[in-house]
């Protein structure tokens, strides 16, 4: 599946509501552990079906702290969350985020 980019909260709550499952991942543009990251996160993404998001923070400041107060998930980034039906069930920051740890919580 595709990566797909928000940066805003709409774009967010849309993902949530249409999504009973999903993971969004924080990037940073400008950090080297982000870019290494995100390359397991785009891998991840090309091997599953599951709805996967993501948004630069840098871009999306605002919405990165929205989503860390309202689901009481402290802001790293990066960082990669697993949403299911709309609560936070995982996440993992900096070198914990590669495509094997994302699949794990699928049960792949």
């Amino acid at each position: 599946m595709s990566l797909v980019k928000i940066s805003s909260s709409e774009e967010f709550e849309q993902a949530i509501r249409e999504n009973d499952q999903l993971f969004l991942m924080k990037n940073s543009t400008t950090c080297p552990i982000s870019h290494a990251a995100f390359q397991e996160y785009q891998k991840f993404a090309a091997e599953q079906d599951t709805p996967v998001f993501y948004l630069n923070v840098q871009e999306a400041r605002p919405l990165s702290n929205e989503i860390a107060e309202k689901f009481g998930v402290r802001h790293e980034s990066p960082q990669a969350l697993l949403f299911e039906k709309g609560e936070v069930k995982w996440n993992a920051s900096h070198y914990s985020i590669t495509s094997a740890a994302l699949s794990e919580q699928l049960g792949k």
